[in-house]
């Protein structure tokens, strides 16, 4: 059973970033901060990522199910995001977003966990120079609390915000928190293994209900490239300091992508001899069927290639 903990999925990406615009082109294309950049598979001509050619990348990967999350650079997609999770409760757990940058967001936030996300996406480093424990903040995050919603949330590299987020998960112990992107591992130019501070918030998961997930790990190590040894170093790091029951595979779906093909995105870590058996089946699905609490997953048989 494989879960994928976190992806993404919009119709069209019409927004801006520090003034810059971010709009979809064509052939897979998007205009991303004044450059033209590869955003999705160029047989996407038509530049939308849509939980159907998803679904379709998933029955082929093996992949039972998986969780959508959001990030301001694709901007709001709660409308879209709200039909998928109707349509396809069994295969997608779906988070919403309010407007995080601008006061007055509690209302909205109630407002989309009311409407039937049953959960909500902070993309943190994004939020640099607004703290997370704001009481407005703070208000959200009792509020998702006492719901038993959940909480994705991206921090900025290092130790930048994980003081704001230890603090929030201190006064919150039951708010549900998937910590992305393998706590940002791969720092500009130190290996993971030689910086303390990535570790910091990968040791958040020491809270009972604090989860880490790996989405972006072949992202953040792509020049390296496919089998990715030190992203595989980097996981067996987190273990190290949390254990396997407290991470989650996540392939950053559709950027990823791009460069490998889906099954890639995992199969790095299924083929690799530095895991165990059990240390596979928790990473790549028991972990996150487990704490998103999925059910009904389809049985998906392998489909031979016609090449082999």
């Amino acid at each position: 059973m494989i879960i994928d903990s976190h992806s993404h999925l919009w119709l069209r990406q019409d927004t801006a970033w520090n003034g810059l615009p971010i709009r979809t082109l064509s052939n897979g294309r998007s205009l991303f901060l004044g450059e033209e950049v590869q955003m999705l598979p160029p047989f996407m001509i038509d530049g939308q990522n849509t939980a159907e050619v998803f679904l379709s990348n998933m029955d082929y990967a093996q992949v039972a199910a998986a969780v959508v999350v959001q990030e301001f650079i694709d901007g709001l997609q709660n409308d879209y995001l709200s039909t998928v999770a109707h349509t396809w409760p069994e295969r997608f757990f779906v988070y919403g977003m309010p407007d995080w940058l601008h006061d007055g967001f509690y209302a909205e936030a109630v407002r989309l966990l009311d409407d039937g996300f049953r959960g909500l996406a902070i993309p943190g480093h994004r939020l640099l120079g607004r703290s997370l424990c704001s009481s407005e903040m703070m208000q959200v995050f009792r509020h998702m609390e006492q719901r038993g919603a959940y909480l994705s949330i991206t921090l900025a590299d290092g130790m930048t915000q994980v003081d704001e987020l230890r603090e929030v998960i201190s006064m919150c112990p039951r708010l549900r928190v998937a910590i992305g992107h393998l706590g940002m591992a791969a720092p500009p130019v130190t290996p993971p293994w030689e910086n303390p501070d990535w570790r910091e918030q990968i040791r958040l998961a020491q809270n009972a209900n604090v989860m880490v997930e790996s989405g972006g790990i072949t992202w953040l190590y792509n020049s390296e490239f496919y089998p990715f040894p030190s992203a595989v170093r980097a996981i067996r790091e987190a273990a190290d300091l949390v254990g396997w029951e407290k991470l989650m595979w996540g392939s950053d779906y559709p950027r990823t992508i791009t460069a490998i093909t889906y099954r890639m995105s995992y199969d790095f870590i299924s083929r690799s001899t530095e895991f165990t058996d059990e240390a596979k089946r928790l990473f790549l699905g028991d972990n996150a069927c487990r704490f998103y609490g999925f059910q009904n997953l389809p049985d998906l048989p392998y489909i031979k290639n016609m090449s082999e």
